[in-house]
């Protein structure tokens, strides 16, 4: 993956570059469920719990603001514009500070922009206290307990369920509807995502039955392979796309308490899925072909590799929301559709 400025571990560089993520992830076996109560749809008090206990939130939000990734879309789409958001450093080609697919949901419901603030090196807190939030949403963040601790001076606030960066786009969803007591629209809105996803790879019959992995190579360093495991978000969106994890990255990640692993070159034979969505730092697709070592991965020998080079795309598909979902559905359902006819 790309070199990208970030902190925490950090922000994108956390779920985008597997060495990093592989030092910032935790074990999600003992991690509260990403729920909410509430008397009523639309009713509060709610409560949210996460990683560090309960949020009640006493009354309706007016003043939302978010940080990390995921929230903020499924707040637009909810129909709520935050207050503050934080400004896109990877997947964002003009530069603006906002993803196209969140971008594209402000101006499509006529609101304006709101204000971005910079998480490269840590959370702003002051700038996201001059915005008067009565509530702070980071479902899927890294947020410390100290930087939690610290914000919940300034408003309640929701962190994420289980491991730093590692939400999926249902449960982020679900506790952004919970918070903003739009339960019943948040449901509603992870039924219409998975229906389009459906819709969609239904016009892939080839994909039908097929498995899936996710790697990542850096060509200055072809001697080894880095793999996502079955509890990375980009894992987990595609078999929501229909690719089951192969037996054979299963058994590789059954040690694994993060969410990538490492093989060597030499072992390259053991990453055996009928398609491969592959991440080549400083490379292409030939980069693969042409290494000894590593053309031997089945996927990369029968040409069924999606190479996911597109900042834009790979922002999308690495961290789905509701709203990146849709945005890039059309594309990848037709890259891996095509990659899987030569499986």
């Amino acid at each position: 993956m790309p070199s990208l400025r970030l902190r925490r571990g950090a922000a994108v560089l956390s779920l985008l570059t597997a060495g990093t993520l592989a030092l910032t992830a935790c074990s999600t076996g003992s991690a509260p469920s990403a729920t909410g109560t509430g008397s009523a749809d639309g009713a509060f008090p709610a409560t949210v719990e996460h990683v560090y206990g309960k949020t009640v939130i006493e009354s309706a939000p007016k003043n939302v603001a978010t940080i990390g990734w995921g929230s903020f879309d499924a707040a637009i789409a909810l129909g709520t514009i935050p207050v503050t958001i934080p400004t896109a450093t990877f997947g964002d080609p003009d530069g603006d500070g906002y993803l196209a697919w969140t971008k594209d949901a402000i101006v499509a419901d006529k609101a304006k922009l709101p204000p971005v603030h910079d998480e490269t090196d840590g959370i702003p807190y002051e700038k996201i206290a001059d915005t008067s939030p009565d509530l702070i949403l980071g479902a899927n963040s890294g947020l410390t307990k100290q930087e939690y601790d610290t914000l919940t001076k300034i408003a309640p606030t929701v962190a994420y369920p289980g491991a730093p960066w590692g939400t999926s786009w249902r449960d982020s969803t679900t506790m952004v509807g919970t918070a903003l007591g739009k339960s019943a629209e948040a449901k509603t809105l992870i039924a219409d995502t998975e229906k389009a996803m459906a819709t969609e790879m239904a016009k892939y019959p080839a994909a039908t039955g097929k498995t899936g992995m996710v790697i990542w190579v850096d060509a200055k360093d072809p001697g080894k392979v880095q793999y996502y495991t079955p509890n990375d978000t980009r894992v987990k969106y595609l078999n929501d796309l229909g690719f089951a994890t192969p037996k054979s990255l299963a058994d590789l990640a059954k040690n694994e308490k993060g969410f990538v692993g490492t093989i060597s070159a030499e072992q390259a034979d053991k990453l055996d899925a009928d398609v491969a969505v592959v991440y080549v730092q400083g490379g292409d697709l030939s980069t693969l072909q042409n290494d000894p070592l590593l053309s031997r991965i089945p996927a990369v020998k029968k040409g069924s590799v999606v190479l996911m080079n597109d900042e834009e795309l790979l922002m999308a598909v690495s961290a789905p929301t509701v709203l990146s979902i849709p945005w890039a559905l059309p594309t990848y359902a037709k890259m891996l559709g095509g990659a899987a006819t030569k499986a």
